[in-house]
């Protein structure tokens, strides 16, 4: 059972408009905190767009996610999971990210993460751009390889931009798979569609063992079927989940640099998470949401949603990890 202090601020308690915004209203904790090494599940914000080529804005993500997502209340409708009953979460607040200095930016990220794992915490990040899942499976995997759920529009498996660019949101899977950090064996993308450079990211992922999942071999076979893939892919192993919005359809989720339509709705994307119950979760991120291109914010209230979803599926597995 979780500690009483790491519940969320019902909405019967405080009007949900009304206090400090954390994420799902949770406690705010810092390394200071005598409660911090307590912390199951930590929420935590990495606030930086450096590895994005087109359109910027992912940097606010987090900002909006927290705001939005006091709309989020503590009892899933289908699984009647409470994640706050089962183990300790809060928000760890956010990474510190260099604007002006990518490689410095990846170094502070690296940092975080391998202190939070020493820590025994299990970390859910909002983003910022996809570049920032590679610090932070630099500090999750140091022990060995992990597997990794992929819902994405893109595989970021391209090699390089501009001629030798190696560090973009186009590529953090690339170079977690050569660095050792992702056993591309146990890799599965899906939802992977729209225009293409050159399909060299296709090739070299399914080269190494990457099973890529299209939309429309998605859309083919359905859900159900390619999420039974998915878990017999990644197996009982220690496995990572990585969700850029942009894997849903642009209609519901209009707010990020690189949207790509015909993807699928937020119902389908919640039944393809509910899929992920009983996997071995060590941490989840969910990027790629860019508020200046969604003012009405609905695209950050998908964003939460989608976390909340994949918080009661982490907490799940964190608390089968405990006993």
């Amino acid at each position: 059972m979780a500690h009483p202090d790491f519940q969320p601020i019902s909405g019967f308690d405080l009007p949900r408009f009304a206090g400090v915004p954390t994420f799902m209203r949770l406690p705010h904790l810092t390394p200071t905190d005598t409660l911090y090494d307590a912390v199951d599940i930590g929420f935590v914000g990495v606030p930086w767009d450096g590895g994005t080529t087109n359109r910027p804005g992912a940097r606010h993500g987090p900002r909006q996610l927290r705001d939005l997502s006091t709309m989020i209340r503590a009892v899933h409708p289908v699984s009647h999971i409470n994640p706050y009953e089962l183990v300790n979460c809060a928000d760890l607040g956010d990474v510190a990210p260099n604007p002006a200095d990518l490689m410095a930016t990846l170094d502070r990220v690296t940092a975080h993460y391998s202190d939070l794992h020493g820590r025994g915490i299990t970390p859910f990040t909002a983003g910022g751009d996809h570049l920032i899942s590679l610090p932070i499976l630099r500090g999750l995997a140091k022990d060995a390889p992990l597997g990794m759920v992929h819902f994405d529009a893109h595989t970021d498996l391209y090699n390089e931009y501009f001629g030798g660019t190696r560090y973009t949101h186009g590529t953090p899977f690339r170079r977690a798979i050569e660095e050792g950090l992702l056993d591309p064996k146990r890799v599965v993308q899906i939802g992977i569609r729209g225009t293409m450079y050159d399909g060299e990211d296709i090739e070299f992922g399914r080269s190494v063992g990457v099973t890529i999942i299209t939309i429309e071999e998605f859309k083919a076979r359905g859900p159900a079927d390619v999420m039974a893939q998915a878990r017999e892919i990644v197996g009982s192993e220690p496995t990572y989940c990585s969700f850029d919005i942009d894997f849903i359809d642009p209609a519901f989720a209009p707010g990020t640099g690189t949207p790509e339509i015909g993807g699928p709705d937020t119902f389908t994307a919640q039944y393809c998470v509910r899929e992920m119950r009983g996997l071995n979760l060590v941490g989840c991120d969910l990027v790629e949401v860019s508020p200046p291109f969604d003012p009405s914010g609905n695209t950050a209230w998908v964003g939460v949603s989608m976390m909340f979803e994949m918080l009661c599926v982490l907490s799940e597995a964190v608390a089968k990890r405990k006993k």
